[in-house]
């Protein structure tokens, strides 16, 4: 009797010894996927470098812009919809978000593009995604994108046809925040004019 309620408390420590290292594993397993994506383009993931392309070709491609938000108050969109633009030439485009809350919210931005596939070739430079965003009540910022695609793109079969790619962001909220507990490290935006 002793041996069986003896091996019944090891299957139970090893069930919940299974179980937490399930539950880490569930919590890993998105900054993992992330940044694997961000290292191999996977996914629509785009890169990011530290310099511009040093060639630029003839042919031209557009990319759109495409702007969401889940779970924070604010307005968020492009300034412009589309671009073309040479491929290899770096570009810089902007959006723009709102707080249309009643008090300061912080977000970070994830991003993709369509086709995935053109993802590993598209390459930002300077990118608001690369940090966290505060915004105070009614305040307005215009945040910055650079980038270029990759003039390897066009010896990828699979994309010689496609001649549009779209770049997507969706801002998420940071942990639940009030004014008086602004995000750690997320510097305060000026307010922009008109």
């Amino acid at each position: 009797m002793e041996n069986s309620n003896r091996r019944n408390l090891g299957v139970a420590v090893i069930c919940a010894g299974v179980f937490a290292g399930m539950v880490g594993l569930s919590f890993a397993a998105v900054p993992l996927y992330r940044l694997f994506c961000q290292v191999t383009g996977f996914g629509g993931t785009t890169q990011r470098v530290t310099q511009y392309s040093d060639t630029i070709l003839d042919q031209t491609i557009t990319v759109r812009f495409d702007a969401n938000t889940n779970g924070l108050p604010w307005n968020f969109r492009p300034k412009q919809r589309e671009v073309t633009i040479r491929i290899g030439e770096t570009t810089e485009v902007a959006y723009l978000a709102e707080n249309i809350g009643p008090t300061a919210t912080s977000g970070t931005a994830t991003f993709n593009v369509t086709p995935p596939l053109a993802g590993g070739y598209f390459n930002k430079v300077e990118c608001f995604c690369f940090t966290e965003q505060e915004l105070q009540p009614g305040q307005t910022y215009e945040m910055p994108v650079q980038f270029f695609i990759d003039p390897e793109i066009v010896n990828v079969r699979e994309l010689s046809k496609s001649n549009t790619i779209t770049l997507s962001y969706t801002f998420y909220p940071l942990q639940q925040e009030t004014a008086e507990t602004p995000a750690a490290g997320a510097a305060k935006r000026p307010e922009l004019g008109g």
